[in-house]
């Protein structure tokens, strides 16, 4: 696969100037998700693998690793042989739910692990990734990939060393509507993005950037095949340490621009990106899996509704991932595919920790006082 390189940083003469990075991006990838993989390295224990009952494993079986261990314990051939979480009382739960048993340590499961699903916080993800590729499995990680680009570089080596499958999952990729979407785009022009959730205490181990913006970051560089030229960004922490809310305006060399939102203190759960384009423009709910495509003709615009077949992302992001174990093919989303994603994500990160507006939230989260609203009355 491809190696994409940051060619150098130059900050603006103001705090909020942005940055011109230079970003490559991601090369030309498949419609689909099973056409046109390289082939990693054929390993002697691989050989039987595609005929073999595959033997999993899930590290981390919180709110989405439980969900993991439930589409694998339902997959045919597939045998889950344990699940691992630091919580013993979570991970046997969900072991007597699936018929499975629950373990401290992955290295703690007895016999063949095929294939491990890391499901853990952020910054653990480096030291699990190494136990199971120690092991020989081959890895599916949650996404970021790591807490940074070093540790993500460590993690894709550490793969390519063994010949192991990594796949990182930015689970969008196998959204319904984002498989159609691939199959009517021409030359984007400019995507706007909002992703909003209720807060949630798993996951502030990062901002929001790096915990929901990425999933729309890796979207966006897999549609405009452009170098990025410039980025803004802006963002504040209300209810953690970092950033919980963020908006960042990226500009591409070609001259697309995405407008990308994402908080995690809304009451509401939306999940949506709209698309321009000289000839269309496309909305698309993933939440929803539903799609709008509005086109000119005739000199009038027309409103179409996509046809899309709904399914479980995490579900097909899973079946991919024991299909590259099979065949001994890179999977959709690689790990390099995962560090650039990280890479902007962090200079995003960067951008806003340096705005003012960001450390004056900061101090106001110490000192200020809740907001007065008797002053609307």
């Amino acid at each position: 696969m491809g190696v994409w390189e940051c060619g150098g940083v130059g900050v603006g003469g103001s705090e909020n100037a942005g940055v011109s990075v230079f970003f490559l991006p991601y090369p030309d990838t498949p419609i689909l998700p099973y056409d046109d993989f390289i082939h990693v390295r054929d390993r002697e224990s691989d050989k039987d693998l595609n005929t073999e009952r595959l033997r999993v494993a899930v590290v981390g079986v919180g709110n989405l690793g439980k969900h993991h261990a439930r589409i694998y314990s339902q997959i045919p051939d597939i045998e889950l042989a344990g699940v691992v979480d630091i919580d013993a009382r979570t991970a046997a739960k969900v072991a007597s739910r699936l018929g499975t048993s629950a373990y401290a340590r992955l290295s703690d499961i007895p016999g063949r692990i095929d294939g491990v699903s890391v499901v853990v916080p952020t910054d653990v993800h480096l030291p699990v990734a190494r136990e199971a590729f120690a092991l020989g499995a081959h890895v599916l990680i949650e996404k970021p990939i790591a807490l940074n680009v070093a540790e993500a570089n460590e993690i894709i080596e550490r793969a390519r060393e063994k010949g192991l499958v990594l796949q990182v999952g930015h689970i969008e990729r196998f959204n319904p509507a984002i498989l159609a979407l691939r199959k009517i785009l021409t030359r984007v022009g400019f995507i706007e993005v909002h992703r909003l959730a209720p807060y949630k205490a798993e996951g502030t181990e990062v901002g929001v950037v790096l915990d929901l913006m990425i999933h729309d970051i890796d979207i966006i560089l897999n549609i405009v095949h452009s170098p990025i030229k410039d980025i803004r960004a802006v963002g504040i922490p209300v209810l953690s340490s970092s950033e919980d809310i963020a908006n960042a305006r990226i500009q591409f060399e070609n001259g697309c621009i995405a407008n990308v939102t994402a908080s995690r203190i809304s009451f509401e759960k939306v999940r949506k990106i709209r698309i321009f384009q000289s000839n269309a423009y496309i909305s698309l709910d993933y939440q929803n899996q539903e799609g709008m495509i509005y086109r000119k003709e005739a000199g009038r615009i027309i409103r179409e509704k996509m046809p899309l077949e709904k399914d479980e992302p995490l579900k097909l992001e899973i079946k991919s991932f024991l299909e590259c174990i099979r065949a001994s093919r890179q999977p959709v989303v690689p790990g390099e595919h995962g560090r650039h994603a990280l890479r902007v994500a962090s200079e995003i990160t960067r951008l806003l920790h340096e705005n003012s507006l960001y450390r004056d939230a900061i101090e106001e989260q110490r000192n200020s006082p809740p907001l007065d609203l008797r002053k609307l009355m």
